[in-house]
């Protein structure tokens, strides 16, 4: 172990306020273990437009105490630079490791800074954040929460007074601000902030509840999971408040518990992790499954496929495209948006009912910050449906409003399927899928975007590449983000880009087949589509 390694991390320990994490720290110094302390303390944590985001331990490479307070310091900074004083810090948490720990050392650390501080009372979704802001005319918002991470991550979102996430060149005067925090001892802390619970989630909880007319169906028969999160609670109360019945959960995901037992990876994207909730919609011969991620802004929708019990999941771009569908027919003034790896679907609904329609780059930061938002989402299960009250995604008010468009479907008749194979008439049938490739040297996803740019393919699949925008150069209504967007024959599109809070390197595809009145067969033939792409472009990246 080199010199320098042992003084970093006595250092570390000298300051650290965390008994677990010393002892933790300790025992790789009594153990001897150079790689771990050298990854440990590699660097820090980058801050950035996701905030903070890492596995729990010691060290600055980790999220812990030491690296929250500094974080809450910065941002107080920052604010007060900003003259941004005028209004408390709504701070929530989710119910991680450490999450309620270090939302309480926010809120000491905004106090002693004198700016006020408002923490909620419990473990909360963070739409409530989102929500609370604006509704509590807060200057800044902080969630403690890794959202679908693994169990070993947590973190640190911030959003300012808007309502909205970070961006540039928010994120990099935050950052500066953190890295100039001097010893932990020199940082005040208070303990007279301020707590919310019932008044603020009541507010919300009205807001969605006025969503859905007094006149709608409300016939539903609905199996229900939070993954071991944050989202029961609020779920059952806002559907119930919307006049549906509660639905059934899984009883086994029902409680917020931090290590996720029963699935190997808490998002309802990944491949199992709804199985339980599938399992209890079957047994209840329910007309829909829906689950919420551990923070509850993220929505998941299952449906029956046949009569024979088989269900399955939509893509968060079918969602996307009901949701468009459902809330752009009445032809509201305004403008719907999705992110650039998100169908190119929602825009010909947009356009079919007099809607303006805009691209941005992925993230709900960029989403939520379009003016005159009427309805936003992004394909990894991300809504925006009431952005007047949340300019984030919601998997809450989502919840309610899929309820309400299924609901409508039955009452006439119909299933979400219909919707889907009617919307498929209509516009050309949109299929959409994905490859990721996850990696553990993060060199490797460089490497392979720098190949992709060197020696280009030119075809993928069938398709000719006909156009390629380096997204790293920036457009007139884009702003440079690393990325590569594949123009095809036919309509056909794909995005690559390196995953923003995993590492991942991500591949968007989308193909366009058009439609008579055999969906089915154009169905089958955007599954060939998507495969040869998927096989060519995996060939291309050389991983």
């Amino acid at each position: 172990m080199t010199q320098d390694l042992k003084a970093a991390a006595d250092a570390w320990l000298s300051e650290d306020p965390d008994p677990d994490t010393r002892a933790e720290l300790q025992a790789l110094l009594d153990a001897g273990d150079t790689t771990e302390l050298a990854d440990r303390f590699a660097g820090t944590l980058e801050f950035g437009t996701a905030g903070l985001r890492g596995a729990v331990g010691a060290g600055p490479n980790r999220m812990n105490r030491v690296v929250v307070i500094r974080a809450a310091a910065g941002l107080a900074a920052y604010l007060k630079a900003k003259g941004l004083t005028d209004g408390p810090v709504l701070i929530g948490y989710d119910a991680r490791h450490k999450s309620d720990v270090f939302a309480q050392d926010t809120a000491a650390v905004i106090r002693g800074a004198g700016l006020d501080a408002v923490l909620l009372d419990r473990p909360t979704p963070t739409p409530v954040v989102a929500f609370g802001i604006r509704h509590l005319r807060a200057v800044a918002g902080v969630v403690v929460t890794a959202s679908h991470n693994p169990p070993q991550d947590n973190g640190y979102k911030v959003y300012l007074g808007d309502g909205s996430q970070i961006v540039p060149p928010a994120d990099a005067e935050i950052a500066a601000a953190i890295a100039a925090v001097g010893p932990l001892a020199e940082v005040p802390r208070g303990d007279d902030w301020q707590t919310t619970g019932d008044d603020l989630l009541n507010a919300y909880l009205d807001r969605i509840a006025d969503l859905v007319p007094a006149d709608a169906p409300r016939e539903l028969k609905v199996a229900y999971t939070p993954l071991h999160g944050v989202g029961r609670t609020l779920v059952e109360a806002a559907v119930a408040r919307a006049g549906f019945a509660v639905p059934q959960v899984v009883a086994s995901q029902a409680d917020p518990d931090p290590d996720f037992p029963t699935v190997s990876f808490p998002n309802p994207e990944e491949p199992g992790a709804i199985d339980a909730a599938l399992e209890l919609a079957r047994s209840m011969d329910a007309d829909i499954a829906v689950a919420n991620d551990p923070d509850a802004d993220r929505c998941a929708v299952a449906i029956p496929v046949d009569e024979s019990g088989s269900w399955r999941m939509l893509r968060g771009d079918e969602l996307g495209a009901l949701l468009g569908e459902f809330l752009l027919a009445p032809g509201p003034t305004g403008v719907a948006a999705c992110s650039i790896v998100s169908s190119s679907l929602l825009g010909k609904i947009a356009a079919s009912y007099g809607v303006r329609y805009v691209e941005t780059l992925t993230g709900f930061k960029w989403i939520g910050r379009v003016p005159d938002l009427v309805f936003g989402y992004e394909e990894a299960l991300g809504y925006c449906v009431d952005p007047a009250a949340v300019k984030d995604k919601d998997g809450v008010s989502t919840l309610v409003r899929v309820l309400q468009l299924a609901a409508q479907a039955k009452a006439a008749g119909r299933t979400l399927q219909d919707l889907l194979d009617d919307l498929a008439v209509k516009h050309g049938l949109h299929a959409t899928d994905q490859l990721a490739v996850r990696v553990d040297d993060l060199s490797l996803i460089a490497q392979a975007m720098e190949r992709l740019r060197a020696t280009p393919p030119a075809t993928l699949g069938d398709y000719t590449v006909e156009r390629i925008d380096d997204l790293s150069q920036g457009s007139e209504t884009l702003p440079p983000t690393d990325g590569l967007r594949y123009t095809l024959s036919d309509g056909a599109r794909v995005v690559v880009r390196p995953s923003g809070t995993e590492p991942k390197l991500k591949c968007y595809l989308e193909v366009v087949v058009p439609v008579s009145t055999d969906v089915a067969s154009a169905r089958r033939r955007a599954g060939e589509d998507l495969s040869g792409i998927k096989q060519t472009l995996s060939t291309a990246l050389g991983l």
